[in-house]
């Protein structure tokens, strides 16, 4: 499964963008650029989903097959 970190920064490379463009573009601060792609553990789930929001994309709930609930 690839993780939010992953995916941000491979699509981020794929658009020939800096972590400095896509903080601009996303109006996030290039130090949560970093500490996304890093994988901080503590990020805002809020500008994590502006980031996300340029590639389509939003954090959200998935069922796994072994949960009910």
């Amino acid at each position: 499964m690839k993780t939010i970190r992953t995916f941000i920064k491979a699509k981020r490379k794929e658009l020939g963008l800096t972590q400095e463009d896509l903080a601009l573009n996303a109006g996030v601060g290039l130090n949560f650029v970093r500490n996304l792609e890093q994988g901080k553990k503590t990020l805002r789930l809020d500008k994590v989903n502006d980031v996300l929001a340029l590639f389509g994309k939003e954090v959200g709930i998935v069922n796994h097959t072994d949960e009910n609930d």
